[in-house]
């Protein structure tokens, strides 16, 4: 049994390294296109833009999103703002229909029936060429839409363009760690665009050619994850997907560990499940890296924590268990005060190839997170909070991967918003 726990130990260590290779090489390749721009621009043309903000039981943050869509550096007479209440129980409707004096903003009220039907209701009253959403726990920073529209400008064939997300604020410790990770997306969504194969267009301030809806039909409930789902069907119809590095959208983020395995639960079961229902494009080269590449890695994440967590688990398990026996067995002896303290000995350290890949997989990590800082805050540091990542993620995210395998097999409902 031990040689074949080693090998597959190895074969996942080897896949780990081999896609954080994967990633830096991109990152090399393409490193010169990498541009962030500052101050305003201007672009040749100015198409009317469509923005849907969603609502739901959101009456906290609600106005600051809404002021934020008004505040974007585009023409007003080219914007279009939907407010969307999704059957709220809270103070949300009335808080955007403060907005409706503003002539390009449109406010519903619908029964509730999750964010892909309030989408869906923006798309049927969407009279432009372009739309998109904006989650109502994001912010949109003034140049934004601008900049994402002159990829549209800059290139026909493009058919959404993701912006880059980060968290807002944050304050309690799960939060600063969950900015580390941010950071980390921006840098590896940015690399994934180069690939063509991103896998996700997320709700805040993703913008689509509406004709991807006119020919794709409209949003899917796709397990609660309609973002991620509406990205695999562009991806399977050979529809170009791009990410604007220099577009800040920033977002509230769960403030709890709990909180935060709910949305996260929410998240892997949506990919587990859009994988499944997409499985007929995996592996398939004329589908590109989006399913040689991006659903594989993917894939081997989940099995790969779900088993070295499983590992670990083992390995503790035997540990407490040999020490209890010895214990049984021959008693608490402690000797002498002094007697375990040793001089250090650099013979002793773990020289296997093993440690070093270890160490090559944690240096690419941290350096895709102080890149991605780079591209999302333009300055180039290493800060504490990015050493909040490891535990946090490395203690909680196997729960959250288990559940959603677990969930997965027994066909249960997904999980809910909140």
């Amino acid at each position: 049994m031990a040689p074949i726990v080693n090998v597959i130990f190895y074969i996942l260590i080897f896949l780990s390294v081999y896609a954080q290779v994967f990633f830096l090489v991109t990152f090399l390749e393409n490193r010169k296109k990498i541009v962030i721009r500052e101050g305003k621009i201007k672009l040749a043309t100015y198409p009317a833009v469509t923005i849907v903000v969603p609502c739901w039981n959101e009456e906290r943050t609600v106005y600051k999103t809404v002021r934020s869509v008004l505040n974007l550096n585009y023409p007003k007479d080219k914007l279009k703002i939907f407010l969307i209440d999704d059957g709220s129980t809270d103070g949300t409707l009335s808080i955007i229909q403060k907005f409706s004096k503003y002539p390009n903003v449109k406010v519903f009220h619908k029964e509730n029936g999750g964010k892909y039907t309030a989408l869906n209701l923006g798309l049927e009253n969407t009279e432009t060429d372009f739309f998109g959403g904006l989650d109502a726990d994001s912010f949109a920073e003034p140049e934004s839409l601008m900049r994402i529209m002159s990829y549209f400008e800059n290139d026909p064939s493009i058919m959404a363009v993701a912006p880059s997300v980060t968290v807002d604020n944050p304050k309690t410790f799960i939060q600063h760690a969950q900015k580390t990770e941010y950071y980390m997306g921006v840098y590896l969504k940015k690399m994934l665009s180069f690939l063509g194969a991103i896998n996700v267009t997320p709700g805040p301030l993703t913008i689509f050619r509406k004709k991807v809806f006119d020919d794709l039909g409209p949003y899917h409930h796709g397990h609660n994850t309609e973002d991620m789902e509406i990205a695999y069907r562009m991806q399977k119809n050979h529809y170009k997907i791009e990410h604007c590095n220099d577009a800040y959208v920033y977002t509230n983020t769960p403030k709890t560990v709990m909180k935060l395995y709910r949305q996260r639960l929410r998240w892997i079961y949506g990919f587990i499940n859009n994988t499944l229902d997409y499985r007929d494009v995996l592996f398939r080269k004329k589908y590109g890296n989006f399913s040689i590449f991006t659903l594989p890695t993917g894939v081997i994440s989940i099995f790969s924590v779900s088993y070295l967590f499983g590992n670990m688990v083992y390995n503790l398990g035997d540990f407490i268990y040999t020490k209890f026996i010895f214990f049984r067995t021959v008693g608490f002896h402690f000797g002498s005060p002094g007697k375990f303290i040793s001089k250090f000995d650099p013979f002793f350290i773990n020289t296997q190839a093993l440690v070093f890949l270890v160490i090559v997989i944690y240096a690419l990590v941290i350096f895709a997170m102080i890149f991605g800082k780079r591209m999302a805050d333009q300055k180039w540091s290493f800060s504490f909070s990015m050493l909040y990542f490891f535990p946090v993620f490395s203690i909680i995210a196997p729960f959250w991967l288990l559940k959603a395998v677990y969930n997965t097999i027994l066909t249960r409902h997904p999980p809910a918003w909140r």
